[in-house]
């Protein structure tokens, strides 16, 4: 599957607000409303779309792709990159995880070739979490939220994208 990254627009972020998940990731279902719009058409989030323009996902960096309650635990004071992806529910465990993050992390390392990468994922979501570690992604710290326990993981950026 080629992708293409491109700058969000409002058909897309509607589009991406209106996604559901089955448990246990409905944790990542978002509410279609206008101040979420207005969040993904802020510039720090990208639309991802396959060779016919279909959108298959998105990724943002920034403080968009931090989970606030890790603010409280120290959880963002290093600088890195933080990097938030997300993809269609139609098209999570089907294998397409690997080439997607890869170019996602090609794109941000042309662009910012000295900072690390820094995601957070639920610890229940195993599978981001094995993807993550296939990339080198290292397990940094912990924090919860409410009842759900957060992991950060580091990557260092050594312009390889490693799989």
């Amino acid at each position: 599957m080629n992708i293409i990254i491109k700058n969000m627009t409002e058909k897309f972020a509607i589009e991406i607000l209106t996604w559901k998940y089955e448990r246990p990731y409905d944790m990542y279902n978002n509410v279609l409303s206008g101040d979420a719009i207005i969040e993904l058409l802020d510039r720090s989030y990208k639309a991802i779309t396959d060779e016919n323009h279909n959108l298959i996902g998105f990724y943002c960096v920034g403080k968009s792709a931090q989970v606030p309650a890790g603010r409280k635990y120290q959880a963002y004071v290093d600088d890195c990159i933080d990097l938030g992806i997300g993809m269609k529910p139609e098209l999570t465990g089907q294998g397409y995880g690997t080439h997607f993050l890869a170019q996602i992390l090609e794109y941000i390392t042309k662009h910012d070739e000295k900072r690390d990468i820094r995601l957070t994922v639920a610890t229940f979501n195993k599978r981001a979490i094995h993807l993550y570690e296939k990339f080198n992604f290292i397990k940094k710290m912990t924090f919860h939220r409410d009842d759900t326990e957060f992991i950060t993981m580091i990557k260092e950026n050594t312009n390889e994208v490693s799989r």
